[in-house]
Formats: C-alpha cells, structure tokens, sequence
C-alpha cells in the first residue's frame, strides 16, 4: 500500500509547478488502459503519461516509431476514463507533429477533445519550436521531452546515453531554457548525466522529470510494465524493479491450466 498521504485534490500543472517550488519530487508513471490506470491512480500517482511506449508493450513494436495517433487516442481515452486524481498526459506520435505545426496542432486538438486528457507531450527543442508554440497558443499544455528522444532513434543509432559531450550538452540546456520560455509547463529528461540534469533542474523553473537522469531532478517516470516486471526482457541501470509480476503470472496461468487440465475447476462450489 502507499504511504502516500497528499489529499485527493485533481493534480493541474500548476500544481506540480507548486511542488518544484516547495521541494516535493513528483512521481510519474505511464498505463495504456482502463484497469492498470485505475490502480496506478488509486495508488495516489502524480502524472500519468499514456506513452508512445504502447507501441512496444502493448502492441509488440521494436520501436515506438509505428503507433498511430488513432491508437494512442484509443489508449487515452482508456486511461481517462479510469483516473481522478493523477494528471494524464499523452504522447504525440511520431509523424504527426514533427513537420508540419498545423498538423501538430490538429493531432493535439484531436488527442484532447476524443480523449479528454489534459496535456500533451511532444519530442524536441529548438526544432520543433514552430509545432510547439502553434499547440501551446491553443490553450493545450505541452510537456517537452529532451535527451534521448526514441523516436529519433533512426537517428541517433542507438540507445546510448546522450549529451555526454559538451556541444551536446550546451544544446539540451538552451534547448530547456527554450521549451520554460515560449511555455512548456514540464520537462522530461531521459537518459542523460545525472550531473547535466541536475543543472537543468536548478536552471528552469519548471518541473524536470527524469529517467535514467538521476536524482537531482523534480521527479521521476518509468514505463509500468517494466518496473512491475511484466517486460523483462529491457533491464537498463536506471530501472528498478518493484514487482515481478511475469513470475506470478505465469505461475498462476499455469496453476489454472493443471486445474482446468486435471478438472479441479470448476468444483461443486464453482457452478450453478
């Protein structure tokens, strides 16, 4: 059970604004459905992100690349309907914001008003500025994502830990001071020095949500199942693992099956 013991006010971005200021880390973590939204929430989360990463967990994708708005406004909407505290944020898709600001602007404005969510997260800095700026000039709030950014991943090559030299690291500054000033309400950093990520976080006052950036960020996000141990095939040194739930699935699933199999179930008590 969570020793959480906040009160049950609906959590905005300015509320998480307010918790940078007063020093208290903000917890983050993503669900793609109805029922694991629930719990999540229940559970007294801050931020829940209906992540691209639906692509690989649900869906079975290598990358995050292939998810289509049209999914990740069905998992939103799943997710909506299952919270009442957490502040649920999605992920815009990779392609549908990218070139075009118009066509960010119309793949935000679809995400909220079908899915009912509260805000919108976009890959990028400095180059995706005109997209940004054009969504957030529409009353929707962005939180911008820097580092390594998966759906770059052609790109880069790989996995790596990014900004680890300097240029790089100069660029993901100026890049977090840009999102604070034309708007961004929070910022996630994935993947980079715990050193750098901290910098940001004292250099912007908005909120700075890490993984795989350390601790002297504003909070932390992982993806679910792989800190409850659904997927454990992804085992990076950021991660820690919470629970081991492909163990007691499998255990169980197999439990019923032998039941099933040697017509333990159902028994006498089990049927009408």
């Amino acid at each position: 059970m969570s020793t959480y013991t906040e009160d049950q006010r609906k959590v905005t971005t300015h509320r998480l604004i307010e918790m940078k200021s007063r020093g208290e880390k903000i917890a983050m973590l993503t669900a793609y459905d109805f029922s694991m939204a629930k719990l999540i929430d229940e559970a007294g989360m801050d931020v829940i992100l209906v992540g691209d990463s639906a692509s690989n967990v649900m869906a079975g994708n290598i990358t995050t690349l292939p998810i289509t708005l049209d999914q990740m406004i069905y998992h939103a909407k799943s997710v909506v309907k299952g919270v009442k505290r957490a502040l649920v944020v999605v992920d815009l898709p990779f392609g549908s914001y990218q070139g075009n600001s118009k066509e960010a602007l119309a793949s935000a404005i679809r995400i909220m008003k079908e899915s009912h969510a509260e805000a919108v997260k976009m890959e990028g800095g400095a180059e995706i500025r005109e997209s940004i700026e054009r969504v957030l000039c529409a009353g929707i709030p962005v939180m911008g994502h820097l580092g390594l950014t998966p759906q770059s991943i052609n790109k880069f090559g790989t996995y790596a830990v990014r900004a680890k030299e300097e240029a790089e690291a100069e660029k993901l500054v100026a890049d977090a001071k840009l999102l604070e000033e034309i708007g961004c309400f929070a910022l996630v950093l994935e993947k980079i020095p715990a050193q750098l990520a901290t910098r940001v976080a004292a250099e912007v006052s908005i909120p700075v949500i890490g993984i795989g950036a350390g601790g002297g960020v504003d909070g932390q996000v992982l993806v679910m199942h792989d800190m409850l141990g659904i997927n454990k095939g992804f085992s990076p040194r950021f991660l820690r693992r919470y629970a081991d739930l492909s163990t007691v699935i499998n255990d169980a699933v197999a439990h019923y099956i032998d039941d099933v199999k040697t017509r333990d179930f159902p028994n006498e008590k089990e049927q009408y």
